[in-house]
């Protein structure tokens, strides 16, 4: 079943069973969804739904810590509650074993040697790792391996 799909299936599920955090929050995920299908004139398939998920959930991170750093717990749960609802519909995270395993065959791959061919040793990363990693970590160790 595509991404999108399971996203309107869950949403009717959350209808009926009066879920309201749930219902809220995908309803929040399917406006994005849509809102990107309407300005670029498409339907977006499981990959570009799976890189607006990761993009709600950083944005959800960051307001959480934001929330937290000004002592507002309640607002903070919030963002955490609506990061777990996001989170069911994206693929299982990478272990920091798996991701560093992934950096190495994507240094020899693209024969990177200096921190200049960054961008090529990204660009082969991100299909795999997209929406099971953070990238700022993976960026990281990225430049470990080749600095």
């Amino acid at each position: 079943m595509a991404l999108i799909e399971r996203l309107k299936d869950e949403q009717k599920s959350a209808m009926k069973a009066k879920a309201k955090l749930r219902l809220g929050t995908l309803r929040l995920v399917l406006a994005a969804v849509k809102q990107i299908e309407v300005d670029e004139r498409k339907t977006l398939n499981d990959d570009e739904v799976l890189a607006v998920l990761t993009k709600l959930v950083k944005q959800r991170r960051d307001s959480a810590a934001q929330y937290q750093a000004a002592d507002r717990t309640d607002l903070a749960d919030t963002e955490l509650a609506e990061i777990a609802v996001i989170e069911e519909f994206m693929p299982q995270p990478l272990s920091s074993d798996e991701i560093a395993a992934l950096v190495a065959q994507a240094v020899d791959a693209s024969g990177a040697t200096s921190m200049q061919e960054m961008g090529k040793v990204m660009a082969v990363l991100k299909p795999q790792i997209q929406g099971r990693a953070d990238m700022g970590v993976v960026s990281q160790l990225v430049k470990a391996k080749l600095g």
